[in-house]
């Protein structure tokens, strides 16, 4: 399947962003993938889950047979998409909207989520934000806390809820970013939530491991998603993925694998460990 696509430089004035008013689109779903049952009679939580690799892990559950419940903030068009795609999988999906950084509001997504379902196997702790500022003097606080509250605070929130009903084979998979080992000089902020993630990974795999409750990370590189023309100036959207050893953007259905196998059995001998899905980047992490 042919990856490379040539991307415009544009730009969204909100963020979240929206997968819809991007072009060209990200692609979520590889059609040829089929599914062999990884995920039967699951339930997973992702956040993030509207768009982008959200979207495609969503997709990629739901083929290999689980329930899934899609949190979040207020990106409805692209929600709704997405859980058509997850129903025309032949599972089921609900949608929930609201702010991450909330301890009350995750705490609603796990009651809801049990309430529907009855029980849950799967955390994908996946939203995120971040905003350029070329100077730790233009990093405000109200900026520096919120960041930190939908990125890593977030993640705290959804395991101390979810925990309780956590059983023995469950997963937790934390998405995190190459910027946690290669640092960014204009995401401060956002980088330093993604290195708090590593080690939040780590830590709480070890809490975990006598419960035998898996927890591992993913880290992607440059990734096709509404994050993007969200966050750059045109002219940074345009040239976005170019600099990494295989010269593009990765796109989100490439992404996506990387929490199926960390999902699914074929990884029950990992743990605390991180994914790197990035274009070839080198980071000995």
């Amino acid at each position: 399947m042919e990856k490379e696509k040539e991307i415009p430089e544009q730009h969204q004035t909100r963020q979240p962003g929206l997968e819809t008013e991007m072009q060209p689109q990200p692609d979520s779903t590889v059609e040829e993938y089929q599914g062999s049952g990884k995920l039967k009679s699951k339930v997973a939580i992702i956040t993030g889950g509207d768009s982008g690799i959200g979207r495609a892990v969503a997709v990629a559950f739901a083929k290999e047979g689980a329930d899934i419940v899609i949190v979040y903030l207020n990106e409805h068009v692209d929600a709704n998409d997405t859980k058509k795609e997850v129903e025309q999988c032949g599972r089921k999906c609900t949608a929930i909207a609201g702010d991450v950084g909330s301890e009350e509001f995750c705490a609603e997504v796990v009651s809801k989520t049990i309430s529907d379902f009855g029980h849950v196997e799967i955390l994908v702790n996946n939203a995120a934000e971040q905003h350029v500022r070329e100077d730790i003097m233009e990093i405000d606080t109200s900026q520096l806390e919120r960041t930190f509250r939908t990125n890593i605070f977030s993640m705290f929130h959804m395991v101390k809820a979810a925990l309780p009903h956590l059983k023995k084979g469950a997963r937790i998979i934390n998405t995190t970013s190459v910027t946690a080992y290669k640092g960014s000089s204009h995401l401060l902020d956002y980088s330093a939530t993604k290195g708090a993630i590593v080690t939040f990974t780590r830590s709480l795999s070890l809490q975990l491991a006598d419960r035998e409750i898996r927890v591992n990370a993913v880290a992607p590189g440059p990734i096709w998603t509404p994050l993007i023309p969200s966050t750059f100036a045109p002219d940074k959207v345009g040239s976005f993925g170019k600099d990494v050893p295989l010269k593009r953007p990765g796109q989100p259905d490439e992404v996506a694998p990387c929490y199926v196998f960390l999902a699914s059995q074929d990884s029950s001998y990992m743990a605390g460990q991180v994914l790197h899905p990035n274009g070839g980047s080198i980071i000995n992490g």
